[in-house]
């Protein structure tokens, strides 16, 4: 049976009204386009680190998963263990995502902010220590994060790291974890260090608001870097909405689509009007919508 161009619209509107008000028509509605990423939230944006009442939160806003911080000693004070690191904090987490039935995605090392990989020997120390938290937790990616004074900046520096995890990638390779790199350098710098790290357990962890404040061009990274060289994703163009700022997040979703990014994106994105729900609710929207306005 042949239908008017007129009807073939009216039925595309209203499958897209219903991908975005029911997740299971959601997931079907964006497999079809070709989209396989998931979407999830770090913690440290819902305000919520270090905290299970994220994994609640992130449920009821409706993400698909939620990143998990793994701890950082409080300012001034210095610690022997990672907080996540308590098996009674792991059980609390696994029991809080399958009550709510919504995963811990991934981990971030977020102690990496106050003992840099790059040249503190206590960022090495942490690394081997947030492997067998990964494994407790059931995720298989831990963020590694460079900023602040603890960012690479010189050539140096990419081959320390890449020195530094190539003693510390057999560890994660066995217990098949996988050490995202976020920073501030370029995607085929990343796959400098990637190299040299030789082993498939280092990837880059790719972080389009990260990249756009750089300069970079961030559509033709994610296309060069590929789907095996990505381990996650980050979504976010601060302080702003998603959509209202300088990133073209369609040509995002599908440059990841195109190249078969099937892991986690997730939003790290600021709440603008204070509310932390609202506007998270507002962003993962505009991301649905996104998916849904993809062409088959």
């Amino acid at each position: 049976m042949k239908i008017t161009r007129r009807e073939f619209m009216i039925q595309n509107a209203a499958g897209m009204t219903a991908a975005l008000t029911h997740p299971y028509s959601l997931a079907a509605y964006a497999a079809a386009r070709g989209v396989k990423f998931k979407v999830g939230v770090t913690d440290w944006n819902l305000r919520k680190t270090v905290k299970v009442e994220a994994v609640t939160l992130a449920k009821k806003i409706g993400f698909d998963g939620v990143q998990v911080s793994i701890g950082m000693a409080p300012k001034g004070q210095t610690m022997d263990r990672l907080p996540l690191a308590d098996p009674e904090l792991q059980q609390k987490y696994r029991d809080e995502a399958k009550r709510a039935g919504l995963p811990v995605a991934s981990l971030c090392l977020d102690i990496l902010h106050q003992n840099g990989l790059k040249s503190d020997p206590l960022g090495q120390k942490w690394v081997a220590e947030s492997i067998p938290i990964a494994q407790a937790m059931g995720v298989k990616v831990i963020l590694l994060p460079f900023f602040g004074r603890w960012a690479i900046k010189q050539q140096a520096e990419q081959e320390r790291v890449g020195d530094v995890l190539r003693e510390m990638a057999p560890i994660a390779e066995k217990a098949g974890i996988i050490l995202g790199l976020e920073n501030t350098i370029s995607a085929r710098e990343n796959v400098q260090i990637m190299e040299r790290a030789k082993s498939p357990a280092v990837l880059t962890y790719y972080d389009v608001g990260n990249s756009t404040m750089q300069g970079y061009n961030i559509i033709e990274e994610i296309r060069w870097l590929g789907r095996k060289r990505i381990c996650e994703v980050h979504l976010k163009d601060n302080p702003h909405y998603l959509g209202k700022g300088k990133i073209d997040f369609r040509a995002v979703i599908d440059a990841l689509a195109d190249i078969g990014f099937a892991e986690w994106a997730h939003l790290e994105t600021d709440a603008p009007s204070g509310s932390v729900e609202n506007d998270m609710t507002t962003n993962l929207k505009f991301i649905r919508e996104q998916i849904a306005a993809r062409k088959a």
